[in-house]
């Protein structure tokens, strides 16, 4: 059962602009992806909410600011970036050393990720659950993934 939840940011949890570059927190538009506020209101009335985040040239403060624009600050309880992790996602031991900040056993923490590569796979090889956030389902095929259309399948 999960104790914890961990989001991947972009595409996700916040629109990755393709238009945009630098730090989002600087974008002329910051949006969350549909489904967002709503599923994070409520799943954190029950689990604290980390965001596991690949972006490179934001600090956490940055990540923080981005996410105080879209609305969904209030709502998560810490930040995992290349910054403050010292490492890339995208290997099982990104995750391990998230499972040692939260000191929590690895299966009590939910990954919810929209790349397979980074999100999903790494994590479940590092003992997490994780559930793949596929909004058009681009890989039907792939039924070893736990898989959701939309965030309020989450709650």
């Amino acid at each position: 059962m999960a104790k914890v939840y961990l989001f991947d940011w972009g595409d996700t949890l916040m629109v990755d602009f393709p238009q945009y570059q630098g730090k989002m927190c600087d974008w002329p538009e910051v949006k969350a992806v549909p489904g967002a506020r709503e599923a994070l209101h409520r799943l954190s009335a029950k689990y604290p909410i980390y965001v596991a985040t690949n972006a490179d040239d934001s600090s956490v403060d940055d990540i923080k600011q981005a996410f105080i624009r879209a609305g969904l600050a209030k709502f998560i309880s810490g930040y995992f970036c290349k910054v403050n992790m010292g490492i890339a996602k995208g290997t099982p031991d990104y995750f391990q050393r998230i499972v040692l900040a939260l000191d929590v056993e690895p299966f009590e923490i939910t990954m919810v990720g929209d790349t397979l590569e980074k999100d999903i796979q790494p994590a479940m090889a590092a003992g997490l659950q994780a559930i793949w956030y596929q909004p058009d389902f681009t890989l039907k095929g792939e039924r070893q993934y736990q898989q959701i259309r939309h965030l309020e399948e989450l709650v």
